[in-house]
């Protein structure tokens, strides 16, 4: 893959400045470390929350949360962080989070879900279920889900056992998920050695999350393992073209979309996963967190601005 071709100077210098302070070898550390050293990357990269916004930390039933306001929103986002579900947490997304709130007028409620190895899946996605009725008891009705890799992950499984038991869901915005994708084909093996993540790294990162053998059948687990894809709310899907885990936002869309749903993929050129972090340096991610903000007000509000789905 030639990736000097495909990805642009802006973009280089964002991944040589991460290595540099999160080394492609970090699955080979211990995990004390690894969460180490990727909290000190993502302070490095860490701006300023905008002026508008407030900031409470919270208990939503046990599950830490840190709670963003400006002015009086109607709406929420309940985000949730990636990290490969073994690192990262609220400090790690904390500007994102902000500037979302600052951009929508939403609430947003980050969710500080429980990690592997310590703790095996499926304790991340209970914890972010018991924060969407937490939030739908607090604040009402009108929730947008959203999250990055494995937080999008962790998102859409919540999407997907919501069905029949609430209604608050308005829409999920999944950006860079990981769903549980063939691993053998596509862009797995088109970019398996793509600059940030590479297929060995997402397998170490399946592995964790388990004692034994992955699950098969565990739609809470890979959201694409699920035999039933409607009644799924609204689901904008973003990628990076240089990105293993790629295909697996094309193919959630496709089963969507096939069980008569409304799905939204946008594949954005010449980006790699993480890339949410050079939104203030790289103008393909600036412009690309541009369309996520537009994506989840349009959802809040009920609005479907793809008229190609």
């Amino acid at each position: 893959m030639d990736y000097e071709r495909l990805i642009d100077e802006e973009t280089w210098d964002f991944i040589q400045k991460t290595g540099e302070l999160y080394p492609d070898d970090a699955v080979d550390m211990s995990i004390d470390e690894q969460r180490r050293i990727y909290n000190s990357m993502a302070l490095e990269f860490r701006v300023p929350r905008p002026d508008v916004v407030a900031v409470e930390e919270l208990s939503a039933n046990g599950v830490p949360v840190r709670v963003y306001t400006a002015g009086d929103p109607t709406r929420t986002v309940l985000f949730c962080h990636g990290g490969g579900f073994v690192v990262g947490g609220l400090d790690s997304h904390d500007d994102v989070c902000a500037e979302i709130c600052a951009q929508t007028g939403y609430r947003v409620v980050a969710v500080d879900y429980r990690l592997a190895p310590e703790h095996k899946h499926p304790a991340a996605f209970e914890d972010a279920w018991v924060v969407l009725g937490w939030v739908e008891a607090g604040y009402g009705k009108g929730v947008v889900l959203m999250g990055d890799s494995a937080g999008a992950n962790i998102c859409a499984a919540v999407a997907h056992h919501a069905r029949g038991r609430c209604e608050t869901i308005l829409g999920q915005v999944l950006i860079y998920g990981t769903f549980g994708g063939d691993v053998n084909q596509g862009s797995y093996i088109e970019h398996a050695q793509a600059p940030m993540l590479t297929r060995e790294d997402v397998l170490y990162y399946m592995d964790i999350r388990t004692d034994g053998e992955v699950p098969k059948d565990d739609p809470l687990f890979a959201p694409l393992a699920d035999r039933d894809f409607s009644g799924l709310p609204p689901t904008v899907l973003v990628t990076a073209d240089c990105d293993p885990v790629r295909d697996d936002s094309r193919d959630y869309r496709d089963r969507i979309l096939a069980a008569g749903g409304k799905a939204h993929w946008i594949n954005e050129p010449g980006l790699i996963h993480g890339y949410l972090r050079a939104r203030h340096s790289v103008g393909r991610a600036r412009d690309s967190f541009e369309r996520i903000s537009v994506a989840i007000e349009a959802l809040g509000q009920g609005i479907w601005p793809y008229d190609d789905d």
